[in-house]
């Protein structure tokens, strides 16, 4: 068995049939011939749509928004090219003379680049069942964390993330009132969305606390409106 069908028993946890695909997978497009681009295209189609299903399977009460940010954060270029270099994928990526001698195959989006490949390869090789089976092995560490880090995140942050991959502007907090003592201090805070009607307010004893309750409302309104 060739090199690069050992490595993709090990680190995806499939052995390819056609080795060729596997070998065009890793093959980029400064070698003469045949390369990986159209297994790139591919494989980016498929990671998307796998990424997809594990986000929204993993969070049933998320929104639309939320869920395309949550993927956006999986499949992004850094991911992929810090998963690639983890799986030593630059040391089997074959890259013609110019690209070899300028350090090509340390290039993040040159891995990145086939490890989409490979994925596409892989698709194609051994249908959907293989394909979701070697991405989750390969991505299903990031999942679990992101879906820890998201527990963690605060309001104010995920009203943020949700506005910008929605394009949206992003809000404004306003204190209207602050009463109590120097001591006890009250605060009441509005925060505006450009979005027609969407104004919400709320209270707390600091101002980050009533922004927070601000922007757990006006979360609750989008994820209402959605």
């Amino acid at each position: 068995m060739s090199q690069p069908a050992d490595w993709a028993a090990g680190a995806l946890g499939y052995r390819f049939q056609d080795e060729g695909l596997l070998e065009q997978a890793l093959t980029h497009r400064s070698v003469s011939g045949g390369n990986n681009e159209r297994l790139e295209f591919l494989g980016d189609a498929v990671l998307g749509l796998v990424m997809a299903e594990a986000v929204y399977g993993a969070h049933p009460r998320a929104d639309e928004g939320t869920l395309s940010r949550l993927r956006a954060r999986l499949v992004r270029r850094e991911t992929l090219e810090e998963l690639a270099r983890q799986l030593a994928l630059g040391d089997l990526v074959r890259l013609g003379g110019g690209e070899l001698r300028s350090g090509g195959h340390r290039r993040g989006s040159i891995l990145a680049n086939a490890l989409e490949a490979v994925f596409g390869a892989v698709f194609l090789d051994g249908g959907w069942p293989a394909t979701r089976s070697s991405i989750l092995r390969v991505l299903g560490p990031r999942l679990a964390a992101l879906q820890a880090d998201e527990e963690l995140r605060d309001p104010k942050t995920r009203l943020q993330e949700l506005l910008q991959a929605e394009g949206h502007p992003l809000p404004t907090y306003d204190v209207e009132q602050v009463s109590g003592s120097a001591h006890a201090r009250h605060f009441a805070v509005v925060c505006r969305l450009a979005i027609p009607g969407l104004e919400v307010r709320g209270e707390g004893a600091s101002r980050r606390a009533a922004e927070q309750q601000a922007a757990e409302k006006a979360l609750l309104a989008l994820t209402d409106d959605a």
